[in-house]
């Protein structure tokens, strides 16, 4: 699972998702992506899953991007513990992706193919998506 090998600090607050994404909304790897409709927070697991599913998808044909890193830690307190005594541990760690952002690029293989990997990889994710293509691709 993808996790910071170093952070400045442990914990975090939660903060909120709010606007468009200004960077990362226009592929610039690969040829297909998908692309996000929806603010949210995709963890760790849910990032490895879906690569997972898109390269199992491709047979290891293809290159494939991923363009969102887990950089936020989120923190729970065990079960059944009362209120107070501070903030828990760290749990997982996740990503906060704007409405807009590119979340995985491919790139190799065939219009169909594609579609369909990353079709895959989007029932993995959380969020509503949509495939996109690059600009002046033909076949």
């Amino acid at each position: 699972m993808l996790s910071p090998k170093k952070t400045k600090y442990r914990k975090q607050q939660k903060g909120r998702i709010k606007g468009n994404a200004q960077r990362g909304h226009q592929l610039a790897f690969g040829t297909f992506g998908i692309k996000t409709l929806e603010p949210g927070r995709l963890t760790s697991r849910q990032i490895e899953a879906a690569r997972i599913a898109v390269t199992r998808y491709m047979k290891r044909e293809g290159q494939v991007w991923i363009r969102i890193f887990p950089s936020t830690p989120i923190t729970k307190k065990p079960a059944e513990v009362r209120m107070g005594k501070g903030k828990g541990a760290l749990d997982h760690w996740v990503a906060k992706i704007q409405p807009g952002h590119i979340l995985f690029e491919i790139e190799g293989v065939s219009l169909e193919v594609g579609k369909e990997a990353l079709r895959l990889a989007a029932q993995k994710l959380p969020v509503i998506t949509k495939f996109v293509v690059r600009r002046g691709y033909s076949e």
